[in-house]
C-alpha cells in the first residue's frame, strides 16, 4: 500500500471510529472528600444530552451517550430518547448503580441478606427495561460488592450470589442486547471485591453465554498491569465487549484518556486492531471525571486522544512489524512500534474531522462558540447534577 493510500485508509478508519461520552462527566465531581461546582453544569438528563450533542458537533464521532440510573432517572424514556436524536445523538450503554443506597453497605446482589440482593436485582431488571425503551444495546454492571476483613462473609457463597444475579439479567435480555461485566481491582471493598479482574469477569461471562462480554476500564487495574495483554487475550476468546477509557496514576483516578500514558493507549489501540476488535461490535466508552477543569473541553480533548492514539496504532507497519517477529529481530520490532507512535498524527485525525463535516481544531472552536458562556447565563437555579459525594 503505497503512502497516499495508506493515509487515505487510516483516515477512513478513523472516520467510522465512535466513542461514547457519559453523561455523568458532564456533572459536578470530585474526591471521596469534596466534590468541586462549577457553574453552568447540567441540571437534569436533557443538558446533559445537549452537552454531549456539543462535543459530537465539535468532534464528529461522539454520536453516543451513556445514562447512568438513577442519576439520569426521568418519567418517560422514550421520550428522552427522542430527544437525544433532536440534538443529533443517540442514547448509548445504560448503567446500572446498585452502589449508592444504604441498604447496600454490606453488597447488593452478593448481600447475604436475600431481601437487599433481591432490590438490587430489580434495579438491574429495571436498566433493561429503560434499554428497552431507548433502543440501547449494551447494559453495563459495575458492582462495589466485596469485604472489608477477613471472615467477614464467605467468599465462595458470594460468587454464588452473583452468579444467580447475573443469570437473572443475561435472561432478561433481548435478542440484541448486551451484557457488559466490569472489574475493578479494590475500592470501595479493600480485602475482597466480588469482580476484582478480568478473569473473575471472564469466567461469569463465559458460563452465561455469548450476549455477556467484559468492558475493561483502564483506571482498574494494578500498577503496572498490562492491560493490552488481557485485551489481546479477550479478543482472541471473543469476550471483549468494550472500554471504558480514563487514565491512572496511582488508583483509579479518572482522569482524561491519554493524560497519564498516551504510549499504553496507543498499546491498547494496536491490540485492538491487531485482534481484529475495531468494529462497532468493541464500545468505546469514556468514564471520568472533571474534578478541577472544565468538564465540556476535557472530554472533547478525551475524544481526541482516543483518536490520535487509534491513528498511531492504524499506522504500524504490519508487515515490517512481522518480518521482524519472524526473523528474531527485537530492536527492529519494538522500532516498528516506535516509529507509529512518534508520527505527528494530528494533522491526519483533523484532516479526517474536517471530512466528517466536525471541527479540525474542536477544542479552540469549541471556546470560539461561545456555548460555554451562554450555559453558564442560562443555567441558573435548580440542582446541579452530581454523584453526591
Amino acid at each position: 500500500m503505497t503512502g497516499r493510500s495508506a493515509v487515505s485508509a487510516v483516515k477512513a478508519a478513523l472516520k467510522s471510529q465512535t466513542v461514547e461520552t457519559p453523561s455523568w462527566a458532564f456533572g459536578n465531581s470530585g474526591t471521596r472528600f469534596k466534590v468541586f461546582t462549577q457553574p453552568g453544569v447540567p441540571r437534569t438528563p436533557d443538558e446533559k444530552l445537549a452537552d454531549a450533542a456539543r462535543v459530537h458537533a465539535h468532534t464528529g464521532v461522539a454520536p453516543t451517550v451513556a445514562l447512568h440510573i438513577p442519576w439520569d432517572r426521568v418519567d418517560d424514556y422514550a421520550a428522552l430518547a427522542s430527544r437525544a436524536r433532536e440534538l443529533g445523538v443517540r442514547v448509548g450503554t445504560i448503567n446500572s448503580n446498585v452502589f449508592q443506597d444504604d441498604d447496600y453497605k454490606l453488597g447488593s446482589v452478593t448481600h447475604p441478606d436475600p431481601a437487599v440482593r433481591r432490590k438490587a436485582l430489580g434495579h438491574l431488571l429495571e436498566c433493561v427495561d429503560v434499554m428497552d425503551a431507548t433502543g440501547s444495546r449494551d447494559l453495563k454492571l459495575w458492582f462495589s460488592d466485596g469485604i472489608n476483613y477477613p471472615g467477614q462473609d464467605d467468599i465462595s457463597a458470594r460468587q454464588g450470589r452473583l452468579e444467580e444475579a447475573l443469570a437473572a439479567v443475561y435472561e432478561r435480555l433481548g435478542d440484541d442486547q448486551r451484557m457488559l461485566l466490569e472489574y475493578k481491582l479494590f475500592e470501595p471493598a479493600f480485602y475482597a471485591t466480588d469482580v476484582p479482574d478480568w478473569g473473575t469477569a471472564y469466567a461469569h461471562c463465559l458460563k452465561l453465554g455469548e450476549k455477556a462480554q467484559v468492558v475493561v476500564d483502564t483506571g482498574h487495574h494494578a500498577p503496572g498491569t498490562n492491560i493490552e495483554f488481557i485485551v489481546a487475550l479477550l479478543l482472541r476468546e471473543k469476550k471483549l465487549g468494550g472500554f471504558d477509557f480514563n487514565s491512572r496514576f496511582y488508583a483509579d483516578d479518572d482522569l482524561m484518556a491519554g493524560a497519564a500514558d498516551p504510549f499504553q493507549l496507543f498499546r491498547i489501540m494496536y491490540e485492538v486492531i491487531r485482534g481484529g476488535g475495531y468494529t462497532p461490535e468493541t464500545a468505546f466508552m469514556l468514564d471520568q471525571c472533571h474534578n478541577i477543569e472544565e468538564k465540556i473541553p476535557a472530554i472533547i480533548r478525551s475524544v481526541m486522544n482516543v483518536q490520535e492514539a487509534t491513528a498511531k496504532a492504524l499506522l504500524v507497519d504490519g508487515s515490517a512489524l512481522d518480518a521482524a517477529q519472524r526473523s528474531g529481530d527485537v530492536l527492529a520490532a519494538n522500532a516498528v512500534l516506535m516509529d507509529a507512535f512518534n508520527t505527528d498524527v494530528r494533522p491526519l485525525v483533523a484532516e479526517a474531522r474536517a471530512e466528517l463535516g466536525a471541527d479540525a481544531d474542536p477544542v479552540a472552536a469549541y471556546h470560539a462558540s461561545g456555548y460555554g458562556k451562554k450555559i453558564v447565563a442560562e443555567r441558573v437555579g435548580g440542582n446541579q447534577a452530581g454523584w453526591g459525594a
